[in-house]
Order: structure tokens, then C-alpha cells, then sequence
């Protein structure tokens, strides 16, 4: 068991792909904490780890505050050790800006198969700064949040390991979530930055960078621009919350021992090289 004793904390761990990191590294010996803003959420994932070994916490990581007290609890009753902190917790693009972005992608689809664009984006103009606050607040601010709190742990051992989900919008820019990109593009910077800080303590630091995958967050995405998508990805498909636990499990473990400050894209080849 590559994690074995290990304790770690995966945000956002109620579904999609940080449920998947959640049950794969209670697979391999961990014992888990599954933070979630929804509590009864957080509770399925642990109920479905191997041997139980987990306990879920609910917390809004883009709030400070809610972040203070999850890792206070952490630190009460798991003795003050967190050796793993998966930096997962995220949100789509909201409802009403979802349909608006599919009805346009359809129709520039068109437009693009009749030879000739007319329909623009228009995507940051007509942002209202409650969108792009709350982007940022969950994945940037969230990062840097529990990333704080969990460094505070670790150095008191000068060991420890963080992992934190970017995306290859943050590798290559999606030009209708601008938002989403500068998030995720600020969580890669972050983690160089942290890497070559704390790297004298024995912490890593490592981000994923997933190309799309099948989770609740995608499921919005409509089945003319999922095929456009497809067509983009040589590898013909979506990838699955596994594969991305798969990347994470490796970063989390001793076989990743000699590397920090990287990025790792399982994307199917949506994006190469870098």
C-alpha cells in the first residue's frame, strides 16, 4: 500500500474526481478527510472508503473563516498531522452563462462548417464581477486557503505533500471561460512559486492539469460541442475520474519522491507538450 497511515484531506471530495482521489487513496492505506460544501455529500464519499477509514467536513473553501475551522478540527482530533492536501474543490460555469455559451458554440459550429464566422464570444465584456469573484474565490482563493492551513501542519514535521488541480485551460486558454482560465492558470503559477518556497522543509508541491473528463461539472456540456470537443482530443474520448485519481495517487506517493514544482495533463492529447 503506497499510503499507508498516511493522512490526507481531498476538497471537493463529495463527487466527481475528488470522490475518485478520495476512494483511491483509502485503496491504498490512507485515512481520508473529505471536505465538500454539502455535508451530506462529503458523508457519502466516506461511507463508500475502504474500511470506513475517513470522516467528512463541510467547508466553503473560497471562505477563510470555514477553512480556519476545518483544519482546526483536523488538527484536534487527528493529532495535528496532515501529510497529504489534494487542492480539488472547484465550480463549473454557472446555469444561465452555461446556456448562453451553448447556444453561441452551436451556432459559431455552424457558422464554422458554412465557411464563415459571424458569432463572437464576447464572454469577459459582458461579465458581471459577482461571476468572476465567485471563479476565483473557490478555485484561486480556495487553494491558497487551505494551502495555508495545511503548511502551518506540515512544517512543524518538515514533511508533506500538496497537490493541486489546475487544468489545461490554465496551459493552453479556453476562450469562453476566461474566468475558469486565470483561476486555474493562477493555481499553476502558485504552485511554482510554493514549490521552490517550501521545498527546504521537504514539502511538495505538484498541480494535474485534466483535459475533460467525464464528471457532474461536464455534464452540462451539450452532445454537438461534446463531439467537437472529441474531434480536438486524439485519443477520441473523455477521461474518467480514475485516471485523474491514478495521477494523483502517483504524486502523492514516494514514487513521486524527486518531483516538485511540475504539472502532469492526463488530456488525451487535447494539449502537448509545454
Amino acid at each position: 500500500m503506497r499510503l499507508k497511515d498516511r493522512i490526507a484531506l481531498v476538497t471537493g471530495g463529495g463527487s466527481g474526481i475528488g470522490r475518485a482521489i478520495a476512494l483511491r487513496f483509502a485503496s491504498e492505506g490512507a485515512y481520508v478527510v473529505v471536505n465538500d460544501v454539502k455535508l451530506d455529500t462529503a458523508k457519502k464519499t466516506v461511507g463508500e472508503l475502504d474500511g470506513g477509514r475517513g470522516r467528512a467536513i463541510a467547508a466553503d473553501v473560497s471562505d477563510s473563516a470555514q477553512v480556519r475551522a476545518m483544519f482546526a478540527e483536523v488538527e484536534r482530533e487527528l493529532g495535528g498531522r496532515l501529510d497529504i492536501l489534494v487542492n480539488n474543490a472547484g465550480i463549473a460555469v454557472s446555469g444561465g452563462d452555461r446556456e448562453r455559451l451553448r447556444e453561441r458554440a452551436e451556432a459559431r459550429i455552424a457558422e464554422t462548417f458554412a465557411g464563415e464566422i459571424t458569432t463572437h464570444w464576447d464572454v469577459t465584456m459582458n461579465m458581471s464581477d459577482e461571476t468572476w469573484h465567485r471563479m476565483i474565490g473557490v478555485h484561486l482563493n480556495g487553494t491558497f486557503f487551505c494551502t495555508r492551513e495545511a503548511l502551518k501542519l506540515m512544517s512543524r514535521v518538515n514533511r508533506g505533500v500538496i497537490i493541486n488541480m489546475s487544468s489545461v485551460a490554465a496551459l493552453s486558454g479556453l476562450d469562453t471561460v476566461p474566468h475558469y482560465s486565470a483561476a486555474k492558470g493562477g493555481i499553476l503559477s502558485l504552485t511554482r512559486a510554493l514549490a521552490r518556497e517550501v521545498g527546504s522543509r521537504g514539502i511538495r508541491v505538484n498541480a494535474i492539469c485534466p483535459g475533460y473528463i467525464e464528471t457532474p461539472m461536464t455534464a452540462g456540456i451539450s452532445p454537438m460541442m461534446q463531439k467537437v470537443l472529441l474531434s480536438r482530443t486524439p485519443l477520441g474520448r473523455w477521461g474518467q475520474p480514475e485516471e485523474i485519481a491514478a495521477t494523483a495517487l502517483f504524486l502523492a506517493s514516494d514514487d513521486s519522491a524527486f518531483y516538485t514544482g511540475q504539472w502532469l495533463s492526463p488530456n488525451g492529447g487535447l494539449v502537448i507538450g509545454g
